[in-house]
């Protein structure tokens, strides 16, 4: 099975605005957001289908995710953290996790947010540094 671009930044192949890792998982911000703090979270096991997984990686996933979560929500001003998985775009599971303020928010046929570099790095240092693992 070829590498997906996603297993590509974990390996370090392709660069990404990391938020955070550990042994199973994986979080970095979408480069092409819906909303600033916009992030994926995945697997370092690559897996197409999200529910495809164990039972018990499933449940750590989302568990790393609500860590993740919680840090977007302290670095990001928003009422929630909206959750998505869509699991089309990309063969490599993974949850988006998105502030918002309404359900509205939470639209993957709305423009997307444009940053700069700079902008990105100094997202992904706000809510790394938010984090509790």
């Amino acid at each position: 099975m070829e590498d997906t671009i996603f297993t590509k930044i974990v390996k370090g192949e392709i660069p990404c605005y990391k938020i955070a890792e550990n042994d199973k998982f994986f979080a970095f911000l979408d480069i092409s957001p819906i909303a600033q703090g916009h992030t994926l979270v995945i697997t370092k096991l690559q897996n197409d289908y999200i529910f495809d997984l164990p039972d018990d990686l499933l449940g750590e996933m989302m568990v790393f995710a609500k860590k993740v979560a919680l840090g977007i929500q302290k670095a990001i001003p928003c009422n929630r953290i909206g959750v998505a998985v869509i699991g089309i775009d990309v063969p490599h599971n993974h949850i988006h996790l998105v502030p918002i303020n309404g359900v509205g928010d939470l639209n993957f046929k709305a423009e997307r947010v444009k940053l700069t570099p700079e902008q990105f790095k100094q997202i992904a240092e706000n809510i790394s540094s938010a984090i509790e693992l």
